[in-house]
């Protein structure tokens, strides 16, 4: 499913085995799917059965363009950035997801369509994959999880037309306020070209906007 820097399969991507008597470490997962459901303890016996806990080195490529994309994940630990290549080769980052986070290329994912992006760790990356297998299976066994899949859709919809807004009517300097607000601790965790990309500035200029800021 995923690769390497050398494109083959990496093989040191392999499931973390956990005992059924470790329930606790799903804590944080069950946490976040209580916001958009309640389920019984039956159901959350269920659920944790089915997940599929790997870890990821960094700097792994999870997708390339061109690709069907093959996963949802869910972000224990780590750091996942989406990124297209535009018209002149340069990468351009959409988003990037940290702990607690989901990452898809979600047309790609369920429509079943070539993927027009890149996915990418940043950090080595602990993830819960769905396979779309898998999460039929999910859907199928517990059905109340079509309504935590449909919000947390709605929710990425909302997060990109308001990027979207932000991108075209905020300055330089509100936009990177607004990227801090979002990711408070991205700045200490990936280079700064990266965010300078995200924010469609030079790294140059953050720094700028950087010393700008602290004197203030």
């Amino acid at each position: 499913m995923f690769k390497g820097s050398s494109g083959e399969l990496s093989g040191s991507i392999t499931p973390i085995q956990v005992s059924k008597m470790e329930r606790l470490m799903y804590t944080t997962f069950l946490n976040n799917i209580s916001k958009f459901t309640t389920l019984t303890e039956e159901e959350q016996s269920l659920f944790t059965d089915m997940l599929d806990l790997r870890y990821i080195p960094k700097k792994t490529t999870l997708l390339r363009e061109g690709e069907i994309c093959q996963f949802e994940g869910y972000i224990q630990k780590g750091c996942v950035r989406i990124y297209y290549m535009n018209e002149n080769g340069c990468e351009v980052t959409l988003c990037f997801a940290v702990e607690n986070w989901w990452v898809c290329d979600i047309d790609s994912f369920y429509e079943r369509k070539p993927s027009i992006f890149f996915i990418e760790t940043l950090e080595a990356t602990e993830m819960y994959v769905f396979t779309p297998e898998t999460k039929e299976k999910l859907l199928s066994t517990i059905p109340k999880f079509e309504r935590v899949f449909r919000l947390l859709v709605q929710r990425n919809l909302s997060a990109v037309q308001k990027r979207l807004v932000t991108t075209i009517s905020k300055t330089a300097t509100e936009r990177y306020l607004e990227f801090i607000k979002m990711y408070p601790s991205l700045p200490l965790r990936v280079p700064q070209y990266y965010i300078a990309s995200y924010l469609g500035i030079s790294p140059e200029f953050i720094s700028t906007i950087r010393k700008r800021l602290s004197s203030k």
